[in-house]
Formats: C-alpha cells, structure tokens, sequence
C-alpha cells in the first residue's frame, strides 16, 4: 500500500453505486460531495446515464480521462468485492468500502472481507472499511460519507472505529466552531487501519494534533513504534473505550475485532506517547490546547481570578494533577502588592477581587506570567458589572503572546461569555467554564512536554544461552502437557536471572546428595503441574536440616498422592534456603495479550501480589529507562529504598532482572504466561525463588 495522500486530496472521485433514490446512502454520499467538493465527481451504475445532474458511467472502466483518484463503493455486500477488483483493475488506488456485511456479521461475512483483503493486496490499494461511514477532507472540501453534517475547517485529524460517534461528534463540534482538516470512519479496518493513518498524518503539516476513538488496535506492536515516532512532533489523543470486561465484549462484537486486555492498552498507549482519555469532552479539550498553545518549560502553575471560590477550585485541581502550585517570587509579590488594593491576595492563587477592572486584571496576568517561576496559568473570572469578558479576552490573547507561556481561560458565564470565548478561540486559548478542565488541559500540555523531550532507549541484548532455554521449554511438548514449573528454573540461568542453588529430583538419594551441595538447610517442594497450590496441601518443607531430607521426601511424595492420586508427580525440588527477612518478595510476570504481545509485569509479590495488587505493566521489549520506569511506578517503591530503616534493595539488580525476562518473552512467543514470584530482592542482588509458565507446544 503506498501513500494516503490522493484519499484526502482526490481530483476526482467515482461514487460506486450512485443513485438519486431518495433516502439510499448513494444519493447522500453524492450529494454531499455536490455541495462543496473542489475535483471531478462521477457517478458509477450500470443502471442509469444520469445522476442529479451528473453523467453517469456503467463502470470504473468507462469514465474517461484515467482512472479516478478515489471510489467509494456503496453497492451491496455480495457485488462489493467485484467492484473493488474492477476500480483495482481500471487503476483506481484508494477505495472507501460504505457497505456493511462483512467480518461484523459472523463467518460467511468475513470470508468476504478476506477476498476483500486479497483483492486490495493484489492491486496495491489503499482501502478504508468495510463497514465505513466514508472520509472527509476539508481542504479539498470533500465529504465523502453519508452523514448529515460536514466538517469546518480546522487543524485536527480525528479517525473512529464507530461511524454514529462520527456524525454525533461533528454535530457538536460545529456548535462549537472546532474545525478538522480530515475525519476518517475506520469501519472494519480490513486494510487501511489507525496506524496507517497515525502514520500519514504525522507527515501531514497541516495536521496539529490526531486525535481518535478507537475500539481496539490490530498490531499493538506496531502501533507503539510509529505512534512514538509520530508524537515526537505531532500529540496524539484518543479515546480507547472497552475499560471494563463487559465494555471489551462489546467492543469485540461491535467491530469484529478482538480486544486485548485494557491493562495493556494502557501500557501501550503510554510507552506509544499517545495521551488516553475517557471523555469526549477530554478529547476535544485536549485538543484544543495542544493545537493553539505552547508547551510550558515548566510545571508551575499561576491562577489569576477575581472569584475566591473558583480559584479555590482551580488550586484544587493543581493539587489533583501532576502539576503544582506555583511560588512567586519576593519580586513578583512586591509587584501584585503595589497593582493590587489591600484586600487583595497577592500569593498564589492571585484573587484581584471582584471590583477588579480591566486594568488591575491585566497588570496581575502580566505580573504572575513574567515571574521565571511561572510556567503557565489559568485566569478565572465571573461576571461582574465593572468588567467585560470582551476586553478580558484581549488582554489574555495579548499577554499570551507576550510571554509565550501557555494560558486557559474560565469565564464562568452563559451568553455573556460567547463573544469573548470567539475572541479566544482566535488567539488560539481554549476557554473552560469548570476551572478542573482548564487545569487538566494544561495537564495535557505538560504530559505531551515529556513525551516529546522523552527518548526511548533501545532494548539491552544480554548474552543468553538460548539453544538451552528451548531445550527446556520442549519439556512441556514432551510430557504432553504445557504447563511448567520449578523443573524449568534452569531456564532462567539461562538467561542469566539468579537463582537459588539446588535441583529438582526423584528420590530421596538424590535429594540428600543435593541438599548436602547446599550450605545450610534447604527448602524442599514436591513438584506437579496438578498441584499448583502446593502450601495448601503441605507440599512444601521449609528449614529441613541433612538429616530429615530422606524422610522429608517420602513425606512430601506421600501427601502429593494422598491429595490427588492422579496427579503427575514429577519429583521434589531441593533448594538453596533465601532469607526473606533481608528482602523484599517482588513479582516479574508476563501475559501475552492478543494484540500487544507479551506485556510485562512488575509489583509486589508473595502473598501480597493477590491482596494488595501493587504491580506495573509494560509492553516487551523493554529498554532499561521502561524498567527503572516500572520499579518507580509501584507504590511499595520507598520500600525497595530503605524507608522506615530498611536495607535498600539492589535495584540494578530489579532492573536487569525485568529486562532479562522481556527478552526471554521476546525470544521465545510459545512463552503464554510466565510469573517469577517469589523474586526476592535483597541488598546484595535477586533470587528468583519460583516459576510457573504456560507453553504454547506448537509455538516451539
């Protein structure tokens, strides 16, 4: 598939199935391409020889003067695929499939869609649905959808997985003059999906910021690295619904899509730099400050009001982002004390009083953005009869541009604000009546800051041994079960994960010849993929001295059987004792999500991973910046590092530890479910106490 750039900015487009029968989306496709669009439009039905007014061709074939830019094909589901080979053979190399009836509708549509992907392929076409509401381009002033709105101008690229939030979104966005430069309903993603797009756009300079709803994401592993490209220049915001498990199924039987877990869409997201909302309202006022403001070099915040409450409230929502209160400067308070009367608070939030006139309101702005502490502000304001929100916004887009520092507004009003938010809006500053959203737009600024001023360091190659590693996992392909336990400890020595010293046998000789290797008592387990909670059933023996090893063995052998007759018991591990009192038991997991791949999990372990659930994931490979990242993100972090008199952890040793095993689940994909728990972590280094790890044999 090569470039986008003729979907968007077609000279002609051919509609596949036009027609002038009143409520069909062939009609509505043309006539909306009628009304403003600047290139060729040519209807295509073998049917008629003209419609509204326009000439029309039997087939793609027939237009003369070349093959058009694009088609779009509106016939029914069962000829669609012969029309999109018949524009591939006429030479057409964009094509937006309108119709439905394809993978969204059970096994005999997808196999539809299937030849609909062959089809594409064979004639190197870049195509956008099935199942698609169509594409817009306002530059060109083409609307190539059935939708009862077009869009207005604008600097935002928005892409969606569901069509109805496309009409519903630009029915709201033009009450709120919020402009696009392109809008594509993604449909089925049979060929052309978000990544492809996220892609183009990020070469597009007249896209400011891409922004999306998105039901799930065909290659996760993908997605992460053009986004992180794209976002080194262009924000991406999106709304990614399916946060529960029934909102997931939904989302599956909508699309016909998949959806990974939403643990890992959020790793994803955040190690792609895309900033997620939850909200439409988020969305757009993300957008809107991302596209029209500059990024703060700092995090301080200024609020200038002269409404007490509301600037308490927007000091509430400083305290309630990762961003803060700024702290003026003895010269900037010196300043506010001699612009402002005495009743006034010159500290931070700035409260100029609600008899503040224009004059007093613009020398605070101006005061708290000079000050070098500053890194942007947030200036509320109510109605009064001394002020007008007109000249308000002046100043504001005035003092904006002066400092170059980014500014949201509040005026909190109804009609009264309208002229002024226009006034805004021109100058490029978003205007909030809830001072929280203001404050969490710049949130969104300070976010996307990190983001762009972020590397992302590549993954380390350790020197691993991995011929031996596969030797190890082809045990579950050889037993027929794939299921593995402590009897695959040996996998992680092979790549270089420490470990206990000790071995798994199958009798009791041999459990003493091992434990008398071990310095000091052992820790013995009986070892069974049927029995996974072995403490339950008293399958394990701590602190057993030389002496009671031969009869500890038998013991345990016996309670295994004892327990489930049927159990394969494959012996009894032997092990080096660890002194959990001189660290602290992490986890290092792993779950291969369908659509991102392995996604890595750190957090405390033990007993506590279940209760607590203090854990972190990330999306493998993994450079050492994400592991240090992911150690940071728990909550139990000051425990690793001493607090309360602790002895500190290794955590070199923590970091390596989770890039080891993001390389052992890179390397190895028949790897499902893998989790080290205990890995206790001590000062002296890790140990990684026991394993289980689910194989898919045909992986191998």
């Amino acid at each position: 598939m090569g470039s986008l750039s003729a979907l968007f900015a077609p000279e002609s487009v051919a509609v596949v199935g036009a027609t002038d029968r009143e409520g069909s989306v062939g009609r509505a496709i043309l006539t909306n391409l009628r009304d403003d669009f600047e290139g060729r439009i040519v209807p295509v039905n073998p049917s008629r020889e003209s419609v509204l007014g326009f000439d029309c061709y039997p087939d793609v074939s027939s237009v003369p003067d070349g093959p058009p830019d694009l088609a779009v094909i509106v016939v029914p589901p069962h000829v669609a695929v012969d029309a999109v080979e018949e524009a591939g053979e006429a030479g057409v190399e964009n094509v937006v499939v309108i119709t439905a009836g394809f993978s969204e509708t059970g096994s005999e549509g997808a196999a539809r869609e299937r030849e609909l992907v062959d089809v594409a392929e064979t004639y190197d076409m870049a195509l956008v649905g099935p199942n698609s509401l169509g594409v817009m381009s306002t530059p060109v002033g083409m609307n190539a959808t059935f939708g009862p709105e077009n869009a207005q101008d604008g600097s935002l690229s928005f892409m969606s997985q569901s069509g109805a939030f496309i009409t519903a979104v630009l029915d709201w966005a033009n009450d709120q003059d919020i402009g696009f430069k392109d809008v594509v309903s993604l449909g089925n993603e049979a060929v052309v999906d978000e990544t492809d797009l996220i892609e183009h756009w990020g070469d597009d300079p007249d896209t400011d910021v891409i922004i999306g709803y998105l039901e799930g994401i065909d290659d996760g592993q993908e997605f992460i690295r053009t986004a992180r490209e794209v976002t080194d220049d262009t924000p991406i915001v999106l709304v990614k619904s399916g946060r529960t498990d029934a909102g997931a199924q939904a989302a599956s039987s909508h699309t016909g899509s998949i959806a990974g877990s939403d643990e890992a869409y959020e790793a994803g997201l955040e190690q792609a730099g895309v900033q997620r909302v939850e909200t439409v309202q988020e969305l757009f006022d993300y957008a809107r400050a991302l596209s029209g403001q500059p990024l703060p070099d700092r995090d301080d915040v200024a609020v200038v009001t002269n409404a007490g409450g509301p600037g308490v409230m927007a000091t509430d929502a400083i305290g309630d982002s990762s961003l803060s209160l700024a702290s003026f400067s003895d010269d900037t308070i010196d300043a506010l004390q001699e612009s402002l009367p005495d009743e006034a608070n010159v500290y931070n939030p700035v409260d100029v009083i609600g008899d503040a006139d224009i004059d007093r309101f613009r020398a605070a702005i101006d005061t708290a953005l000079s000050d070098d502490g500053v890194g942007a502000a947030v200036v509320v304001s109510a109605p009064t009869a001394v002020l007008g929100f007109d000249e308000l916004a002046d100043a504001v887009v005035d003092l904006q541009a002066k400092h170059d520092k980014p500014v949201v507004a509040c005026l909190m009003g109804g009609e009264s604000t309208e002229s002024a938010a226009d006034r805004l809006r021109e100058g490029g500053i978003p205007n909030y009546f809830d001072p929280a959203r203001g404050v969490r737009s710049l949130d969104a600024l300070s976010g996307y800051r990190e983001v762009r001023d972020g590397s992302v360091d590549e993954p380390a190659q350790f020197d691993v041994d991995r011929e031996r590693a596969r030797e190890i996992l082809t045990r579950a392909e050889d037993r027929g079960d794939n299921r593995l336990g402590v009897e695959a400890m040996d996998l992680l020595d092979a790549y270089g994960i420490p470990t206990p010293a000790g071995d798994v046998v199958d009798s009791p000789e041999d459990a003493v010849a091992v434990a008398h290797e071990v310095d000091g008592p052992v820790v013995m387990k009986i070892v069974s993929p049927d029995i996974l909670h072995k403490s339950d059933i008293g399958g394990v023996k701590v602190g057993v001295e030389n002496e009671d090893v031969y009869d500890a063995f038998e013991d345990l052998v016996t309670r295994a059987r004892n327990y489930q007759p049927d159990a394969d018991i494959l012996g009894v591990q032997v092990q080096e004792m660890v002194d959990l009192d001189d660290g602290t038991e992490t986890i290092v997991g792993m779950n291969r999500d369908p659509q991102f791949g392995p996604l890595v999990l750190f957090g405390l372990g033990g007993i506590f991973v279940e209760v607590i659930e203090d854990t972190t994931v990330r999306v493998a490979p993994l450079g050492r910046d994400e592991a240090e990242a992911m150690v940071d993100d728990i909550d139990a972090a000051p425990l690793l590092r001493g607090a309360r008199g602790r002895t500190p952890a290794d955590e070199d040793a923590i970091v390596e530890t989770i890039q080891r095993l993001s390389q052992l689940v890179t390397d190895f994909p028949a790897i499902l479910e893998l989790d080290i728990n205990p890995l206790v972590a001590g000062p002296d280094g890790v140990q990684a106490v026991d394993i289980r790890l689910t194989v898919d044999t045909e992986e191998l």
